[in-house]
């Protein structure tokens, strides 16, 4: 077998389809669709609601663990990383939904 067969993709790079791509690019495999994007909507839907839960939840976390007692259960410990993880969550939540609004905007432009 050729190694520049279309199905073989450890042959030569792809060519970018767009400045600003990180990363390398594999070669078409002719399955997916030439023009499939993520569902921007349903994405911007669902980073509008969970950024203010895992930010509340960020927040109540963060406040039980400083009014919990050395004999607590759950410990100090644990509710700060509960806390930790929703604020990296509502982080990203927030990112993402930059990102949504961002690539809605540009498209809106385009038309």
């Amino acid at each position: 077998m050729s190694t520049s067969s279309p199905g073989h993709h450890g042959g030569g790079r792809a060519r970018r389809a767009h400045r600003g791509t990180v990363g390398r690019r594999l070669p078409r495999s002719g399955t997916e669709p030439t023009t499939a994007q993520s569902p921007l909507r349903l994405r911007l839907v669902l980073s509008g609601v969970f950024l203010p839960v895992f930010g509340a939840a960020a927040a109540a976390f963060a406040m039980w663990a400083e009014q919990s007692g050395p004999g607590d259960d759950p410990g100090r410990g644990p509710l700060i990383v509960l806390a930790v993880v929703c604020g990296v969550l509502a982080l990203l939540a927030a990112a993402d939904l930059l990102a949504v609004r961002r690539r809605l905007r540009r498209e809106r432009r385009a038309r």
